[in-house]
């Protein structure tokens, strides 16, 4: 006989689940392990929600979530093209690229402007990449197609001339457009955008201007993909922890831990406290083994060598790897000892946004550029770590706040 209360439980559940640095003028900027936790306006609680979650021998089950859909349709051609170009650099890390490209389709777009392909500057200032370095140009430029026109540079007579540079807040508001950057665009037909995000926030906010709304959508969700050659890595990568984890539980599970941070402006208050979200591995394995993941579980952590810092953690669940135990052998010179960070954290969010489950140890953009690309794809099984009182807890009730209360902004492009 089936109990009233799973019934009511597991329809609670369903409904909840089925919707499934600063940067200034001329590409200086902040680096990313100095944009406090503050200043990324991220979400760092869970809220507990219906139980719907079987502690077995296996560890955690949790349910799968229903396929979404985009909430948008691909704004239609404009027929008020200008003579105009809109340039910028991406910079600070991968993380930070999907939003500085939405926010410059957003204004090319607004002012009938054509946007210039963009360079990708590093954390090292002087060290720069082209676009097509690390993302594939074709797909940019076709997914983009009757959005915005997008050219590979600029028309050699505007290569000797001065851009007005303005900065711009992540996600430009219609106001801020028309009181800031359409005056200057008006006086100089040639601009060079510095996406500023001091006080970023990812909670939902739609306007009344629906063109907007669908670009924004549109570039954040479809504009980036990974060149072919960064693409086949993360695949590897990944098929060779789903290869892994077909000898455990047949799960995998990614834990965005970077412990390198937890002693920097990222992690620490200005009293020298550790900030609310920033977990090291004693605690990360605490919680996991408190809301009931086997000893079996694959792990995928973010770092990207081993230290005995993570002994603990490869103690209490064998089966934990890192970049260095997974990425092919002929790939770790590039990504792995170039010492650039850019290409091994791009690899992190395509991975971290297709496991099974996700687990941010660290708060940030990371986290929430992850939780972005997990709502758009269904995958909403994120977890976010907290000190676990008494025995042992519901995976249930750690549930990211992104998901329980569609608080990210992929909710209003998806549903």
């Amino acid at each position: 006989m089936v109990d009233p209360r799973q019934v009511l439980a597991g329809f609670l559940t369903l409904s909840m689940f089925v919707m499934l640095g600063n940067m200034i003028k001329h590409d200086h900027f902040t680096s990313v392990s100095e944009l406090a936790v503050d200043a990324t306006g991220v979400e760092l609680n869970a809220m507990k929600i219906a139980d719907n979650t079987e502690i077995t021998k296996a560890g955690v089950e949790l349910e799968a979530t229903e396929e979404i859909k985009p909430c948008w349709t691909k704004p239609s051609p404009k027929d008020d093209q200008t003579n105009g170009f809109v340039t910028l650099s991406l910079t600070i890390g991968p993380e930070y690229h999907a939003s500085q490209i939405a926010d410059a389709v957003v204004i090319a777009r607004y002012l009938g402007a054509t946007l210039v392909l963009p360079e990708i500057r590093g954390n090292e200032l002087g060290k720069s990449r082209k676009f097509q370095d690390m993302y594939d140009v074709e797909k940019f430029k076709m997914n983009l197609d009757g959005v915005v026109k997008v050219v590979d540079k600029l028309p050699a007579e505007l290569t000797t001339k001065k851009p007005a540079v303005i900065r711009v807040p992540n996600r430009v508001t219609e106001d801020f457009i028309l009181d800031t950057i359409q005056p200057a665009f008006q006086k100089n037909s040639y601009l060079r955008l510095a996406i500023i995000f001091s006080s970023v926030s990812l909670k939902p906010k739609g306007t009344n201007n629906k063109d907007l709304d669908s670009t924004a959508c549109h570039a954040m969700f479809t504009g980036l993909k990974l060149n072919a050659e960064y693409s086949e890595v993360a695949e590897q990568m990944l098929g060779r922890l789903k290869e892994l984890s077909k000898k455990s539980d047949g799960r995998v599970l990614a834990v965005d831990m970077r412990t390198d941070l937890l002693e920097k402006k990222t992690c620490k208050t200005s009293a020298g406290a550790r900030r609310k979200g920033c977990y090291n591995p004693q605690e990360v394995l605490n919680f996991l083994k408190k809301v009931g993941f086997s000893a079996n579980t694959t792990i995928y952590l973010t770092e990207t060598w081993w230290h005995k810092g993570l002994n603990n953690l490869k103690r209490a669940f064998p089966h934990t790897y890192t970049k260095d135990d997974i990425m092919p052998a002929e790939k770790k010179g590039e990504f792995l000892n170039s010492g650039d960070s850019d290409l091994a954290r791009a690899l992190d969010l395509e991975v971290c946004s297709q496991t099974d489950v996700f687990v941010p140890a660290i708060p940030g953009m990371f986290y929430g550029n992850v939780a972005g690309k997990r709502i758009a794809a269904g995958l909403t099984q994120i977890l976010v770590p907290a000190p676990v009182v008494g025995g042992s807890a519901q995976a249930s009730d750690f549930v990211s706040t992104y998901i329980t209360k569609k608080s990210h902004f992929a909710y209003s492009c998806y549903c």
